[in-house]
């Protein structure tokens, strides 16, 4: 075991650079609040001070942060707070920075991090502590689904408390368009290439696609994939209960392949954000994304739902919620482990997460928050998580180990380029072979 923590937390640092995401439309800002020296800068003394280490930056989920921060001084007065966020490139920056600390016994107090794989790799390697007393003080065992729970669980403890939900199997479209020439949200991958004859006969793009950072083609073929195996199959193959040469997976593949004929052919030039405004502009009908759109499109292309933009869940989930969920918890070794603690009561509170979520434009992690205070698609989702069967996302670290989710975002972008699903599939193997779950 001690040999496979080694392994885990080097694989973490090996892949702190690979881009995933779950940011906001302003996730490229180059301007941050603190550096990797910020913890060189607390003061040892303070037993009154707790340091959050994150990458919220950008506009809205900048804005929900400093709400959770003026509510967690509100109700722990006395607290001097260190807002320790990395900006840059979707949190690759943030999370370099992080793998540096935590490799160097110099954790921050607390961190933003994905749950699933991406959690249990630092819990895998011995860095945090199990928060079971305070889930237990705090009641949350009953206020977070648990399938959820599960997610942030290793060896029957838990270790992070969710804080946002983010759904990843959703098409957007222009809904002027779709009006515009008589088409209905498509219900199977065969209707997006069939829209897209009558699409490219009007000059647009059927499908917009920005994968400058890599994920994005990763979280596309997921959500195929998804479809194609189904909520309870696709969670088999990631416990390596199935295997990638299974001819659903390679069905995904051969869909994924044709749909590149019908994407814009500088996606490589573009992110995820480029992608999302050509759908908004009307140059293309359609893009595969994050609901991290949706705030995207209303709070900085100032859109309106359902008039503007419209949106269904990708073909063949629409009873899964592939999850992309934020969540914090308590690494070994930390300064002020006390205000850590309070910290996590705010965030797994129902004012902490209606306080913050509205703001981000994601939907709270637990299933008791105030639905009044979200929007139309925000209500539509809270719905959808209470009743779909939730699947963990690899593109953003949930699914598997980041030394996978490393090497298949080189795989995947490299079948983009040559169309080989067997040489795709046996790099997805090999690379499950070498980087077990945990």
């Amino acid at each position: 075991m001690k040999m496979r923590r080694v392994l885990a937390a080097s694989s973490v640092v090996a892949v702190a650079l690979a881009v995933t995401a779950c940011g906001s439309a302003s996730s490229n800002n180059t301007s941050s609040n603190a550096s990797g020296n910020t913890a060189n800068r607390v003061s040892n003394g303070g037993a009154k001070q707790v340091e959050i280490f994150s990458w919220w930056t950008g506009a809205g989920e900048s804005d929900g942060l400093k709400a959770l921060i003026k509510l967690f001084k509100k109700d722990y007065p006395g607290y001097t707070v260190i807002n320790s966020a990395v900006a840059g490139g979707a949190g690759s920056n943030a999370k370099a920075v992080l793998a540096n600390r935590m490799q160097n016994n110099n954790p921050p107090d607390t961190f933003q991090v994905h749950v699933g794989q991406e959690l249990l790799s630092w819990v895998d390697a011995g860095k945090m502590e199990p928060l079971d007393s305070l889930y237990q003080q705090e009641g949350w065992n009953s206020k977070f689904p648990k399938q959820l729970i599960d997610m942030v669980s290793h060896d029957g403890h838990k270790y992070a408390v969710p804080v946002d939900v983010h759904r990843g199997n959703v098409l957007w479209y222009n809904k002027k368009i779709f009006d515009k020439y008589h088409l209905t949200p498509p219900k199977t991958w065969n209707d997006v290439i069939q829209d897209a004859k009558v699409l490219k006969q009007h000059n647009i793009t059927p499908l917009a696609l920005g994968d400058k950072d890599q994920w994005e083609t990763t979280m596309l073929w997921e959500d195929i994939l998804l479809g194609q195996l189904g909520a309870q199959d696709y969670d088999k193959l990631w416990q390596g209960q199935i295997s990638f040469d299974d001819p659903r997976v390679k069905q995904s593949l051969q869909t994924l392949k044709a749909l590149m004929s019908d994407v814009n052919s500088d996606h490589a030039a573009k992110v995820w954000q480029d992608a999302s405004q050509m759908v908004a502009k009307g140059t293309a009908a359609m893009n595969v994304m994050g609901d991290w759109a949706k705030g995207y499109f209303t709070s900085d292309l100032h859109l309106k739902p359902n008039v503007d933009f419209g949106w269904t869940t990708t073909p063949g989930t629409e009873h899964d919620f592939m999850v992309i969920v934020d969540c914090f918890g308590l690494p070994k070794g930390v300064k002020h482990p006390e205000g850590t603690k309070d910290w996590l009561k705010v965030l797994g509170s129902v004012p902490g997460q209606d306080v913050f979520n509205p703001l981000k434009g994601s939907i709270p992690a637990r299933i008791d928050a105030d639905k009044s205070k979200y929007d139309v698609y925000s209500q539509q989702a809270m719905t959808d998580f209470k009743k779909d069967q939730l699947t963990p996302s690899l593109a953003h670290g949930a699914a598997a180990s980041p030394g996978f989710l490393d090497a298949a975002n080189k795989a995947i972008n490299q079948f983009v380029n040559t169309g080989d699903i067997d040489t795709c599939i046996q790099q997805l193997q090999s690379a499950f072979q070498q980087n077990p779950p945990v």
